[in-house]
């Protein structure tokens, strides 16, 4: 049986942009763009289906951890080590 791990990601977020994307600025660092403003968690929601989609996780196993208010967040992704392998990829 596989025990689950965290990894933490720092993201920049970028709301009520014309084109989403998800770049990575570095290990552990991403900045991401989405068309959802940020007024009632619809932008928090934008960037967890993001980040989810991207590193192949359900919705479920990340989290905003720091920053639900704030452009800067500290967001933590949980999974076994085989399901995060490629978070620090590429």
């Amino acid at each position: 049986m596989n025990s689950k791990e965290k990894i933490y990601l720092t993201v920049k977020v970028q709301p009520r942009s014309r084109k989403p994307g998800l770049e990575k600025l570095s290990s552990g660092e991403y900045r991401i763009r989405v068309l959802a403003p940020p007024s009632k968690g619809k932008a928090n929601k934008e960037v967890i289906e993001t980040l989810a989609t991207h590193f192949g996780l359900p919705s479920s196993r990340v989290k905003i951890v720091k920053g639900e208010k704030s452009r800067n967040k500290l967001v933590v992704l949980e999974g076994d080590r085989e399901e995060l392998k490629d978070v620090f990829k590429g």
